[in-house]
């Protein structure tokens, strides 16, 4: 199993969703690049979205992953916020499928079990733990690091997954 297969890692939220990707060749992993798309806090829900859409377009344009991870969304007490992050999210899903990509959802406990070894690790010890994993990587941000993060947990759990033609 020599072929690399480039993981696009999403972290969806609104107002900023976090977007890491990883290169899996074998158990080797590698730094390809990460960032935030955002929107803008006074648009429409409407226009965010439009925004955030068209923002991992282009990620998925630029490094054409083969294969998309995103965190499962978590139910909180503000139904109103849980709706607006579900929605996020359906666009975190829906642009890398409609680029022809296989997307995979991870349980936030999940991911922080496959990067520190705990479920209920804290964001400072994925960040350091991301540090170490892929010593070349530089996110700006708690959500790029979180979607790298997500990228490395599909690496880890990924079973064989069919490859876009």
């Amino acid at each position: 199993m020599s072929d690399t297969i480039r993981i696009l890692g999403l972290d969806p939220g609104l107002r900023r969703t976090g977007w890491g990707v990883i290169d899996a060749t074998g158990n080797r992993l590698s730094f390809v690049a990460c960032g935030t798309v955002t929107s803008d806090a006074e648009g429409s829900l409407a226009e965010r979205l439009a925004q955030l859409h068209r923002g991992l377009q282009d990620v998925v344009q630029r490094f054409a992953p083969h294969e998309a991870a995103v965190e499962n969304t978590f139910v909180n007490k503000d139904a109103t916020a849980t709706l607006k992050l579900g929605q996020a999210r359906g666009i975190a899903m829906v642009v890398p499928s409609l680029a022809g990509l296989a997307v995979a959802e991870y349980e936030p406990n999940k991911v922080k079990k496959s990067i520190v070894g705990a479920g209920h690790a804290d964001k400072k010890q994925v960040e350091m733990m991301i540090g170490i994993l892929l010593p070349k990587a530089d996110p700006k941000t708690m959500d790029a690091v979180d979607a790298l993060a997500i990228a490395i947990t599909h690496a880890h759990h990924r079973g064989p997954v069919r490859r876009p033609a």
